[in-house]
């Protein structure tokens, strides 16, 4: 479906500017007219909705959460889309919701339609709406889904928060010692000199440090974007990527740090998919997707397989190791 870019005007006569997908143009000024605005320019814009929609997690949440409200209510999802499309402050969203609910009129599946918006919807987003959608539970579907996206924000939040303090700690303490290096070391010394005392060796190094630090700097500066270059170009081989990322696992603390946060998202999302009634080999198919390390991704992928032979779930979990490749 194309996109259109349009200018409008509110009720207050205040100009307004977004973006929404349409089969036609008529269609598109349907849609603003349906926003409460005045369209004043639409023409097609360049790319799909998908692409030039951006969402806060923020958002996605509170609509998930007044979606769920609705439907307990028995309000029907059509109406609902529209109830929660009307409150919402983001523009983007909106007119997503009000594309959502045109495709429900026209006789197509909730879940199918958000597919058309993979920078708003996850997969699993769209999986678990599929499904509820599919055994008519879509209220509580979107009841333990905002629980869920409630969940994972709030620990992103808790991880955010524990690292900030660290990250300003280690950024002040490298400008101080860079700051004493290049400008308080070399005068100190320069004292010393005068003098004539002899400088002892680790004192020679600083000093050598402290009159090259600029260089020093930049050798750093172009080592790191060259590892970083170096580094995409080696996972571009998917076997090589699994085994960088199965490395990253092995290092002290932050490879354990990264295991955990990443079983915690897994075991929350495999069991948002079973509540929902989705299958075994489904569910976990689903849940490989939201690991951002590919090692462990694979290790789920292969138990999925072993489960479509006919092989015990919890026998198949009890070879994962992590240590292997």
């Amino acid at each position: 479906m194309p996109a259109y870019s349009y200018t409008a005007l509110d009720i207050s006569g205040i100009k307004k500017k977004g973006v929404l997908s349409a089969q036609s143009e008529r269609d598109a000024r349907k849609l603003i007219k349906e926003l409460n605005l005045t369209p004043m320019t639409v023409q097609e814009a360049k790319g799909n909705l998908s692409s030039l929609s951006k969402v806060k997690n923020k958002d996605i949440v509170i609509m998930t959460r007044q979606l769920a409200t609705l439907l307990e209510a028995n309000t029907s999802i059509m109406e609902a889309l529209k109830i929660t499309a009307d409150q919402s402050s983001n523009k983007n969203l909106v007119h997503i919701l009000y594309n959502l609910r045109e495709d429900i009129i026209q006789g197509k599946r909730l879940g199918l339609s958000m597919q058309k918006y993979p920078g708003v919807f996850s997969d699993t987003y769209t999986s678990l709406v599929s499904a509820g959608d599919s055994s008519g539970n879509l209220d509580t579907i979107f009841d333990k889904l905002a629980d869920y996206l409630e969940e994972s924000a709030s620990i992103k939040q808790k991880v955010l928060s524990a690292l900030t303090y660290p990250i300003i700690l280690i950024g002040f303490s490298v400008i101080v010692i860079i700051s004493l290096l290049a400008f308080v070391l070399p005068q100190v010394i320069g004292q010393f000199i005068k003098a004539g005392a002899e400088l002892p060796f680790l004192t020679k190094a600083l000093l050598a440090l402290s009159n090259n630090i600029v260089i020093i700097t930049i050798a750093l500066v172009v080592m790191f974007f060259g590892f970083s270059y170096l580094y995409k170009q080696f996972i571009k081989n998917p076997e090589k990527h699994i085994f960088a990322h199965k490395k990253l696992l092995s290092l002290p603390l932050i490879g354990n740090f990264l295991l955990t946060s990443e079983i915690e998202r897994f075991s929350s999302t495999m069991a948002l998919l079973l509540e929902s009634g989705t299958n075994l080999d489904v569910a976990l198919a689903e849940s490989s997707k939201i690991f951002s390390n590919k090692y462990l991704s694979q290790l789920i992928l292969n138990a999925k397989n072993d489960v479509m032979e006919g092989k015990d779930f919890v026998f198949t979990l009890s070879l994962i190791h992590i240590s292997e490749p």
